[in-house]
C-alpha cells in the first residue's frame, strides 16, 4: 500500500510540474495587469491553456489525496 502511494505521489508531482511550465505565463507590468484581467473577465482563455489549468488542478488533488493518505499509513 505504501510503495503504491508513493508512486501515485512521484507520477502526480512530475504531472503537476509539466502542467504548470507547459501553461503560457501572464505579460509582465501594468499593461499586462490589465490586459490578462480583460482576457480572463470576458472569456478569451480558450484551448490548451483551459485544459492544462484543468489538468493542473487535477494532479494537484490527487498529489494532496496521496500525501495525506501516505501519512496515514505506518
Amino acid at each position: 500500500m505504501k510503495i503504491a502511494l508513493v508512486i501515485i505521489l512521484l507520477l502526480s508531482s512530475i504531472g503537476l510540474i509539466a502542467t504548470v511550465l507547459l501553461q503560457s505565463g501572464r505579460s509582465a507590468g501594468l499593461s499586462g495587469a490589465i490586459a490578462g484581467a480583460g482576457e480572463t473577465f470576458f472569456g478569451k482563455k480558450k484551448g490548451m491553456d483551459e485544459l492544462f489549468g484543468k489538468l493542473s488542478a487535477a494532479f494537484a488533488a490527487i498529489f494532496l489525496l496521496s500525501s495525506l493518505g501516505l501519512s496515514f499509513v505506518k
